[in-house]
C-alpha cells in the first residue's frame, strides 16, 4: 500500500544590503523511482526570476536554475510536492547477498556499469582515512555478505555518533565528525560513505525527507522537520539499498528520495552565485505530512 505525503521545503535567506543579481540552482524535486511517484510538484521564488530552466543534471536528478535581475533584499524559495510511497516492497534478504570482496574485486577489475563504479572513488565530503579504513574493518571481515556488513556498519554508526545540530556546519570535515562522534544525518552519511568506499564497495549520498509526525506507535525519526540524508549502498543481488545511519533503518516508506550523488556537495538543495548583499540570515522550514491528513483536516 502506497502512502502519499504532502512535502513543503521553505527557504529563506535576509540579505543585510541589496543583492543586485543573482543566479540559482536548486535540486528540490523528488525523483521518479519504482518505489515513488510524484503526483505534483511545484517551485516558487520571491522575487520572481527573470528565468527559470529546468534540466537534467549526470545522475538523473531535476535540477532547477534561475535567475533573479533585480535588486533584492530577500530571497524566499519554496517547493511544494504530493509523493507516492511504495510500502510494500520487501526488506532486503543479506542472505543473498555475496561477500563482499567478490564484489570489491570486481570493481577493481572494472567489471562493474559507470553508473555503478563511479560510487566507488573518494569525493570532496567523503574523503578516505586511516580512521575510516580502521572504522569499516569492523563491519567486513572475511567473507561476510555485503549487505549485512553495510547494515552492521549502520548500526555501528548509529550507536556510536550523537546527533548534534550545533556541532557541525555544512564545511567541517569528516575528520572532525569522526574526533566528536556527533553531527548531523549530512555527516554520518558521509561517515558510512567513506566507509563503504575505503573498502572498495560502491556507496552514493541521498537527499531527501522524513515524514514529520509518524503513524500511532511507530518512534518518531530524527532529522524529520528538516532536509534528511542517508546513504544507498550497492549489491549486486539486491541492487541499491538505501540505510539511514542517523536512524539506524533500512530506509522504507517513511523516507521521501530527493536527489542523489556522490555526496552533499553533488546536490545541495539551493545554491548560488550573488552579486551584493554582504552577510545574510537563512531560515529553512520542512513538513512532511500525510495528503490524506491534509485533506482531512480542510473539511
Amino acid at each position: 500500500m502506497a502512502a502519499c505525503y504532502k512535502v513543503t521545503h521553505t527557504t529563506k535567506y535576509v540579505y543585510s544590503t541589496a543583492v543586485a543579481t543573482s543566479q540559482h540552482v536548486a535540486y528540490l524535486c523528488p525523483r521518479e523511482l519504482s518505489r515513488q511517484h510524484v503526483r505534483e510538484h511545484q517551485l516558487t521564488v520571491d522575487p520572481t526570476p527573470a528565468r527559470i530552466v529546468r534540466r537534467i543534471d549526470y545522475f538523473g536528478n531535476i535540477v532547477d536554475q534561475f535567475q533573479i535581475v533585480r535588486p533584492h533584499t530577500t530571497l524566499s524559495v519554496t517547493a511544494e510536492s504530493l509523493v507516492d510511497v511504495n510500502g510494500e516492497e520487501p526488506a532486503p534478504d543479506t542472505r543473498d547477498s555475496p561477500p563482499w570482496e567478490d564484489v570489491s574485486r570486481r570493481f577493481n577489475d572494472a567489471v562493474a556499469p559507470p553508473e555503478v563504479s563511479q560510487f566507488v572513488y573518494a569525493s570532496p565530503y567523503a574523503p578516505l582515512s586511516r580512521e575510516i579504513v580502521a572504522l569499516a574493518r569492523g563491519s567486513f571481515p572475511a567473507g561476510r555478505p555485503l549487505l549485512e556488513g553495510a547494515i552492521d556498519l549502520m548500526h555501528r554508526i548509529h550507536a556510536r555518533f550523537v546527533f548534534d545540530a550545533t556541532a557541525t556546519v555544512v564545511t567541517t570535515p569528516l575528520s572532525r565528525v569522526l574526533e566528536r562522534d556527533r553531527g548531523v544525518c549530512q555527516d554520518f552519511a558521509h561517515v558510512e560513505i567513506a566507509c563503504l568506499r575505503s573498502m572498495g564497495l560502491a556507496a552514493r549520498y541521498v537527499s531527501g525527507y522524513l515524514l514529520t509526525d509518524p503513524p500511532p506507535g511507530q518512534p518518531r525519526l530524527i532529522g524529520a522537520d528538516a532536509s534528511h540524508a542517508w546513504v544507498s549502498v550497492y549489491c549486486p543481488a539486491n541492487g541499491w539499498v538505501d540505510l539511514d545511519p542517523t536512524n539506524g533503518v533500512v530506509a522504507g516508506e517513511r523516507h521521501v528520495t530527493l536527489a542523489w550523488g556522490r555526496d552533499y556537495g553533488d546536490v545541495t538543495p539551493l545554491r548560488g552565485v550573488l552579486l551584493g548583499g554582504a552577510e545574510h540570515k537563512l531560515y529553512v522550514g520542512v513538513s512532511v505530512l500525510p495528503f490524506e491528513d491534509i485533506e482531512a483536516s480542510a473539511t
